[in-house]
């Protein structure tokens, strides 16, 4: 059973870093496309950060520079690494596979994990 579950969220002021993670099991993140999405209030769910399976990263342009997408493929864990964060970044982070854009409202998102930027 594939299960991806997001941590790392919190509270921190403009300017200020958090680092999420996204734990995999039933699923090798090492081998297919993973993504980090965003949903923000009142705003339509946006995807933030993707790694390809060759390792390829990619960014909205909001985020270039700013954040950092990588893999632990010995803890199989996804990382989002976010550096001077901006009050438009608050939103509940989520991470899945790259094929849930063809179906979204299909996909089980879970609780995702809470970044708020003051």
């Amino acid at each position: 059973q594939v299960q991806l579950v997001e941590s790392g969220g919190g509270s921190v002021e403009a300017g200020g870093s958090l680092r999420l993670s996204c734990a995999a099991s039933g699923y090798s993140l090492s081998t297919t496309c993973i993504h980090w999405f965003r949903h923000a209030p009142n705003k339509e769910r946006e995807g933030v950060a993707a790694i390809d399976g060759d390792g390829t990263a990619h960014y909205i342009d909001s985020v270039k520079g700013r954040f950092t997408i990588s893999i632990d493929n010995a803890k199989n864990t996804l990382y989002l690494q976010m550096d001077s964060l901006k009050p438009e970044d608050t939103a509940i982070y989520y991470c899945a596979p790259c094929t849930v854009v063809a179906d979204p409202d299909a996909y089980d998102w879970g609780q995702g994990t809470q970044v708020t930027v003051s």
